[in-house]
């Protein structure tokens, strides 16, 4: 009976799975530059100024995240409800509108001082939400990257569904990345809190959403700018998360 001979041959190994090819990382390698600061603008503190002016102060490729809490007049003028400013929302009437054009703007303006692959929060009702906003992103290197839904615990307006929420779209300045960049993953994207103050500020954001996604992409110690800060919630979560703030509202 004939034996047949097998050649032999040498099995591959397989080849181990590099740490690089994880998308996740608790280590930022992104750092902002230092950051000198012209007489008018002092951190930490509630700044009386127009939002383009104020951004129009700060260098070019400076800082690592901004918030954006746009006072929007399309809510005013297409979802009428017939009494806004009389019984409903006159806080909210009586506080100075944004045309889209001058959103676009801010956008524009927030693109120049953001530092490459550093990161936007932009505040969004469900009309916008629902309607589009890529167009306000025209002249600028920014890009989605991601939405938080805002759940506020409170029943507002709406003419079929009542809004309960308001959302946060992530836009990031090109180069687009996350490793090295965002440093928290435990960060539901369904968030629910409670205003800052809504007794202060008709449109109070939550301070420890706000504080959760700007420590997630900045170091301790970095500036953090808010050109509408309305309530100033966004220097409350900075301060809680030992980062400075620089930003300002028209009332001060």
């Amino acid at each position: 009976m004939r034996t047949q001979i097998r050649p032999f041959v040498e099995p591959i190994p397989r080849a181990k799975k590099s740490s690089s090819t994880n998308v996740f990382s608790k280590e930022r390698s992104l750092e902002a530059p230092e950051l000198e600061l012209v007489e008018d603008l002092v951190p930490n503190a509630r700044l009386k100024m127009e939002g383009r002016e104020f951004l129009s102060l700060l260098p070019q490729d400076s800082v690592p995240v901004v918030f954006f809490d746009p006072q929007y007049r399309g809510v005013l003028e297409k979802l009428k409800f017939g009494n806004e400013g009389k019984t409903r929302g006159r806080r909210r009437f009586a506080l100075a509108q944004m045309s889209e054009g001058m959103i676009a703007q801010f956008l524009t303006a927030i693109d120049r001082v953001l530092i490459p692959s550093g990161h936007l929060f932009l505040w969004l009702d469900k009309f916008h939400l629902c309607s589009g906003v890529a167009h306000w992103f025209t002249n600028t290197k920014l890009e989605t990257v991601d939405l938080v839904t805002w759940d506020k615990g409170t029943i507002g307006m709406g003419y079929r569904t009542r809004r309960r929420a308001e959302y946060c779209l992530v836009a990031q300045k090109i180069p687009r990345r996350a490793k090295g960049i965002w440093t928290i993953h435990n960060i539901p994207d369904v968030y629910k809190e409670r205003p800052f103050d809504k007794k202060e500020h008709p449109h109070s954001k939550p301070v420890e959403l706000q504080g959760q996604l700007l420590s997630a992409v900045s170091h301790r110690g970095d500036y953090v700018v808010d050109p509408a800060a309305g309530s100033f919630s966004v220097m409350q979560a900075a301060i809680n998360y030992d980062r400075n703030f620089l930003g300002c509202d028209l009332n001060g």
